[in-house]
């Protein structure tokens, strides 16, 4: 090999190899520190692209996971408030029931009615609970409520009519005609007296009329080609005397003509349609007016025999009569909105109805209570606690399934962060036995390469003693 001094190109080699050592030993060394493999575009560019990608889904699942148990807590405390108007309403029933006892004087209703009233503040307090300075069961979470509001609807499904009459509307076919769900006639007497009694906006109304409308048009007498005027009222002609009439109406499915549906209910909040849950033939009670202002918060339909004793079983029946739309006034929709996705609109929605006494239908707009001063009103308050109790009951079983929903999101959510965590492991993380070893053999290669270069520096000196010669 010939000696030269200008060009070594044993220590350029040399150099060189040197440099890619360290460079490899600094990746190395790069991915021991950090745990990872990939810790640059320059390492793997699919690879970086792939589990920044993971990255982000992952801390997306983690945030996801925080609101889903946030909205749990928030849910927690509606469910709490609600919970404690439920354990009032248990109680205002007892009292109720208490009040329509004539062993009471109207002395010692007039001491429950306190305590009824202090029981009514209550809920109202309950309704004003609040999660994060949010009032959440005032009426300022609900849900969508179209046109004009809903419309009190009260509904039997324990009345039908014999075969002669199917062809009828059932609200017109006389009562003596009207049979019970196990087809039994319901035996009411021309000497009978039928007292219906009702809450309509706080207020109490009764109406007392005799079972025998003499206006009304004797439908057997018309199956033998005559018509005679007089017959039991029909369930129609009762709703129809004032003052019910410019507050109730009396509906049988969905009043068409031709082809009618018995079935039909009336409309949601949503403007849907109601049916009944059995397929049956549906007898309704509609309030006139819509949203709280025509409320109808209590009913109660009492046949009296000629001494004034209550007809058994034919008031049971009667008064099977259940609230299955409720009454709520038009508005936006305001529900509480759990974003638990990693994408928009993947959330979970629930509506917050309104818990104040006023929607319960337990206190008029006007501030006025309900009464249970005279036994007759007692009676109606014992349906109005009833459909006030069904009301937060629903409301606490739709919160209910929500919270379960949230609790097995929250499972869910773990589980794909988890998930997505490994998969971006897999492709990411370091293998630390093998970076180490690679770090190791960078490390020796790097110091043989210096080794060398000092050695191919020396390869020069070889020339100097030519010219000292």
């Amino acid at each position: 090999m010939a000696l030269v001094v200008k060009n070594n190109m044993q220590a350029t080699g040399t150099l060189n190899q040197l440099d890619k050592n360290a460079n490899l030993m600094a990746k190395d060394l790069k991915k021991v520190s950090s745990g990872m493999k990939i810790n640059s575009a320059e390492d793997d560019a699919s690879g970086y692209s792939i589990t920044d990608r993971m990255d982000v889904q992952t801390k997306a699942l983690y945030q996801d996971n925080q609101n889903t148990q946030n909205g749990t807590a928030m849910l927690k405390t509606a469910s709490g408030a609600i919970d404690s108007t439920v354990d009032i309403l248990r109680t205002m029933k007892e009292k109720a029931i208490d009040a329509a006892n004539d062993t009471n004087t109207d002395a010692d209703r007039a001491t429950i009615q306190k305590q009824l009233n202090q029981a009514i503040d209550q809920i109202d307090d309950n309704a004003n609970v609040t999660y994060n300075g949010q009032l959440l069961i005032d009426g300022s979470k609900n849900s969508q409520v179209v046109g004009l509001g809903t419309y009190t609807t009260f509904t039997n499904t324990r009345l039908s009519a014999v075969d002669k009459y199917s062809d009828l509307d059932p609200s017109t076919i006389p009562l003596t005609y009207v049979k019970d769900a196990g087809g039994d006639p319901l035996y009411i007497s021309k000497n009978d007296t039928i007292v219906v009694s009702y809450i309509i906006n706080g207020e109490n109304k009764s109406a007392t009329l005799s079972a025998y409308d003499e206006n009304a048009a004797n439908y057997a007498a018309m199956d033998e080609g005559r018509i005679q005027l007089g017959e039991i009222r029909s369930l129609k002609t009762i709703f129809d005397k004032d003052p019910m009439k410019s507050d109730l109406e009396f509906r049988a499915g969905d009043g068409k003509i031709t082809d009618p549906d018995y079935t039909y209910i009336g409309k949601d909040k949503s403007g849907n349609a109601v049916h009944t849950a059995n397929g049956e033939t549906a007898i309704n009670i509609v309030s006139r007016h819509a949203g709280l202002v025509g409320q109808i918060s209590g009913l109660s339909i009492a046949i009296m025999d000629p001494e004034g004793n209550v007809r058994q079983p034919i008031d049971t029946i009667l008064n099977t009569f259940t609230e299955t739309i409720r009454a709520e006034n038009a508005s936006p929709d305001n529900s509480v909105v759990f974003q638990t996705g990693t994408k928009a609109n993947q959330n979970v929605k629930i509506g917050l109805t309104d818990m104040r006494s006023v929607a319960l239908g337990l206190k008029a707009q006007d501030g006025s209570m309900l009464n249970v001063s005279t036994q007759a009103n007692a009676n109606v308050a014992i349906n109005a606690l009833d459909n006030a109790l069904q009301k937060a009951l629903n409301q606490q079983t739709d919160v209910g399934s929500v919270e379960s929903r949230l609790e097995y999101t929250s499972m869910n959510i773990t589980t794909s962060a988890e998930n997505t965590t490994a998969a971006m492991s897999t492709i990411r993380d370091a293998d630390m036995a093998k970076e180490m070893t690679e770090y190791t053999k960078h490390s020796i290669l790097t110091q043989t390469a210096q080794a060398m270069l000092a050695q191919a520096n020396t390869n020069g000196s070889a020339v100097l003693s030519l010219l000292r010669e």
